[in-house]
């Protein structure tokens, strides 16, 4: 494996994540995240297999994930959809890779998760735009599979703010609300007017994947550096990361892809490793971590060096990434 970069808490690596996973001890990991290449019917710039052929592909990491994983530790897995070639029918892929997962490698479903993506293009085309036969697909299914039944979690670190009407009720619980059996026989007390730092959060994840002026994208262009075509929105891996881990946990993404996994774990403080085959969507993914005020030529060197061969510390061979 070549190492590309390291930060203060973590380590970005170039090359097949399988031989990555091999090297590593078993029961290491706390959390695993990431976002494959889709089994889609147009091959794509970043690769990505056919749908015959991909559970059995996602099958060889999912079982050196299992083995990685500590007891405690969770799998998060992000897919999209897809339709199957030709016809207007969805095709059953993601849900073949989660019976698999859970029937024929040991995993449990801890719970599924669906990331609704409201800036999503309509697609496809076809069914869609043209024929008008279907509707925009806007949803991917996010699998959280965990070694045991029991993995370790915790929502009060992704509590979301409360709706106006509830910060009412707090203000004011005898005004807006008073104790009541519900229609379903299940009785509420006044108790439900606690104030506990937020509200609980739902399994739908309302996160838009609009981000195409960020700072890693800008630098990219700055640089000329090829953009990611499929990035993560942090957002994602931020609410699994604070949910599913503590501080100097390691989290490890084996689809790195710009890193987004990567810079999330770094701003919570916790340990990471990222992979990806293309080294130069690597070497740009350490843009991420380096200070605005470093000038284009300064980028340009970090740049080119990782996609030359070199490992840097962020830290202590790039002075000014420190400040």
């Amino acid at each position: 494996m070549q190492s590309a970069y390291r930060t203060e808490f973590g380590e970005a690596f170039s090359g097949d994540s399988l031989d990555l996973l091999r090297q590593m001890q078993n029961e290491s990991i706390d959390l695993v995240i990431t976002s494959p290449p889709f089994a889609l019917q147009r091959e794509k710039e970043y690769g990505n297999k056919d749908q015959a052929s991909y559970i059995d592909w996602l099958t060889e990491f999912a079982q050196l994930v299992f083995k990685k994983l500590k007891p405690s530790g969770s799998f998060v897995l992000d897919l999209g959809g897809a339709y199957q070639k030709g016809v207007p029918s969805r095709s059953l892929y993601n849900f073949r890779v989660l019976i698999k997962f859970c029937d024929e490698l040991g995993f449990h479903l801890a719970q599924e998760f669906f990331w609704n993506n409201p800036s999503k293009l309509p697609s496809p085309i076809e069914w869609v735009n043209k024929r008008k036969i279907r509707v925009k697909d806007s949803v991917n299914t996010i699998w959280w599979f965990s070694k045991t039944e029991w993995p370790k979690a915790d929502i009060s670190r992704v509590l979301v703010p409360y709706s106006d009407r509830m910060k009412k009720l707090l203000d004011n619980p005898d005004r807006y609300y008073s104790a009541a059996q519900r229609p379903s026989g299940h009785g509420i007390s006044k108790g439900f007017a606690t104030d506990n730092g937020g509200a609980i959060p739902s399994n739908l994840l309302n996160i838009a994947n609009s981000e195409s002026n960020g700072n890693y994208t800008k630098d990219c262009k700055l640089i000329g550096a090829r953009v990611h075509p499929a990035r993560f929105p942090a957002k994602i891996p931020e609410f699994f990361i604070k949910m599913l881990t503590e501080e100097n946990d390691l989290v490890v993404d084996i689809f790195g892809g710009s890193n987004t996994t990567g810079r999330a774990a770094e701003t919570e403080a916790r340990r990471w490793i990222s992979c990806d085959l293309n080294p130069e969507y690597v070497a740009a993914s350490a843009l991420r971590f380096l200070p605005s005020s470093m000038s284009k030529d300064e980028k340009f060197d970090v740049y080119t060096r990782i996609v030359n061969g070199e490992t840097l510390d962020l830290q202590d061979d790039m002075p000014m990434a420190a400040e």
